[in-house]
C-alpha cells in the first residue's frame, strides 16, 4: 500500500511553528485530549472492535494495555514479566525513530500490531497503534504452540480459560486490515494539522524563555537540576524564571519536575523487568524514598501498588 506522510496544513513557513519548541510527548498528550482523538477513537474502535492508541515517538510501553477491545489472550500473558518483555522488543521493533511507513509485526503468538506513523515535516511525533490480531483464522496446532510458550513464560492459568482466551482473539481479513491502515494513515495527517495548529498557539502565549526553559528540563530531567542552573542557561534571572513559570506553566519550578519525572516513572513501571528503585534512580530521584512519597502525592498510591493495579488489569 503507498504510504501517506502526514504533512501540516500548509507548507508556509511563517505559519508553521518550530517543531522543535514541544516535546514529542507534551504534543502526543494534548492531541490524545483533543476533542478529534477522542472521537475518531470511539468511532474506529466502535467499527473495528480493534484497540486503538496514539504514543510518543520516544514511548517504550505495551500501547493497548488495559484498553477498550484489549485481546484476552494479551491480557492474560501480561501478567509476567517474561511475556510482557516479549511485547516490548516487539514494540521496539515496530516504533522505530526512522519509520516513514505503516508497518505490522507478528508476535510469538501469531498476533499482528501495526503502526503508522505521525509526522509533522521531518519529525516524528509519534505513532497511531492498533493491533492484537490474527491475521488468519487461529488452529488447535498453533493453540498448542501457544499453550507451550505460555508455560515457558510462567503463565499461571488453567488450559480451558487459555484456549477460551485464545480463539477468542479478533481475525480481521487482508481488505480489513488493508483499510484498516489506510485510515489510520488518513487520520495521521489530521493529527499533524492539529499537532502543528497547537504549536502555534503556544508559541503566541508562552514567552521564548519558558520554552527554552520547558526544553532544558526535558533534556536534563534525570539530573539534579535546580532553578538558578536552568535560569543561567536560558539567560534569565532565577527571579524572573520562577515568577514566569507558574505563570505560565501552572505548576512551580520544583512541581514541574517532579510531575514529568513522575510521568516518565509511568512508563518504565511496565517494564516489570525494572526494579521500583531502578526507576527511581533512572528517572533522577535521589532515594526511594523521595520518589515513593512524591508519586503517591501525584497520583494518591504507591509505585507498587500501580504496578499491581496495571497486571490486575
Amino acid at each position: 500500500m503507498q504510504t501517506i506522510i502526514a504533512r501540516p496544513a500548509t507548507t508556509n513557513s511563517g505559519q508553521i511553528a518550530s517543531a522543535n519548541n514541544t516535546s514529542n510527548r507534551t504534543l502526543v498528550e494534548a492531541l490524545v485530549n483533543s476533542r478529534l482523538y477522542r472521537d475518531y477513537e470511539s468511532a474506529f474502535s466502535n467499527l473495528t472492535r480493534l484497540p486503538m492508541a496514539l504514543q510518543p515517538a520516544e514511548a517504550w510501553q505495551l500501547p493497548h494495555r488495559g484498553k477498550r477491545h484489549e485481546n484476552a489472550l494479551c491480557a492474560l500473558m501480561s501478567q509476567k514479566s517474561n511475556s510482557c518483555a516479549a511485547c516490548l522488543r516487539i514494540q521496539g521493533q515496530l516504533c522505530r525513530p526512522d519509520a516513514n511507513e505503516p508497518q505490522t509485526i507478528s508476535c510469538a503468538l501469531g498476533l499482528s500490531d501495526s503502526a503508522v506513523p505521525v509526522r509533522l515535516n521531518d519529525r516524528l511525533i509519534g505513532f497511531l497503534q492498533i493491533g492484537q490480531v490474527f491475521r488468519k483464522a487461529p488452529t488447535a496446532a498453533q493453540f498448542e504452540k501457544v499453550a507451550r510458550q505460555a508455560e515457558q513464560w510462567g503463565v499461571k492459568t488453567d488450559r480451558a480459560k487459555l484456549k477460551k482466551a485464545y480463539f477468542s482473539g479478533r481475525v480481521v481479513t487482508p481488505m480489513e486490515h488493508s483499510s484498516a491502515i489506510q485510515l489510520l494513515t488518513i487520520f495521521a495527517q489530521q493529527l499533524a494539522s492539529t499537532a502543528n495548529q497547537i504549536l502555534i498557539q503556544r508559541e503566541n502565549v508562552e514567552p521564548p524563555v519558558i520554552t527554552r526553559a520547558r526544553l532544558y528540563i526535558q533534556d536534563h530531567q534525570t539530573e539534579a537540576i535546580c532553578l538558578g542552573q536552568v535560569a543561567k542557561a536560558v539567560n534569565s534571572s532565577t527571579f524572573y524564571l520562577c515568577k514566569q513559570f507558574k505563570k505560565f506553566v501552572g505548576l512551580n519550578f520544583t512541581e514541574y519536575i517532579s510531575r514529568i519525572r513522575i510521568e516518565k516513572s509511568k512508563n518504565l513501571l511496565l517494564n516489570p523487568n525494572l526494579r521500583v528503585s531502578e526507576i527511581a534512580y533512572e528517572i533522577g530521584f535521589q532515594s526511594l524514598t523521595h520518589f515513593n512519597r512524591v508519586f503517591k502525592k501525584f497520583l494518591g498510591q504507591s509505585p507498587t501498588e500501580y504496578r499491581a493495579q496495571l497486571v490486575a488489569h
